[in-house]
């Protein structure tokens, strides 16, 4: 029963970055996952999977696992790497592959 400390990074399907700024904890799976034979479902016996807490800053999530004494290991994001691209760039004359239509 291992909890995670992480920053969630932000879904590839909007821009924007709600909800990245906070820190998580949740626990990692104890017990592998199973299908339920009758409706074909995913099911697990592991309670403990469905709790997420939020915290402001990882200084109180480490600070809760311990006064909990609950065992955890950090996981630091990486940082961001920001391609920029120009529109204009698509109709270079030195461009390293032809434009076509």
């Amino acid at each position: 029963m291992v909890a995670r400390i992480y920053r969630p990074s932000k879904t590839a399907m909007q821009s924007g970055k709600a909800k990245t700024e906070n820190w998580v904890l949740d626990f990692e799976p104890s017990a592998a996952k199973s299908i339920e034979p009758l409706m074909g479902y995913t099911t697990s016996s592991d309670m403990k999977q469905q709790v997420r807490l939020t915290f402001q800053t990882k200084e109180e999530a480490i600070e809760f696992a311990q006064r909990n004494q609950i065992p955890y290991r950090v996981v630091e994001k990486q940082p961001r790497k920001v391609r920029i691209a120009s529109y204009s760039d698509n109709f270079r004359y030195d461009r390293a592959a032809p434009w076509t239509h």
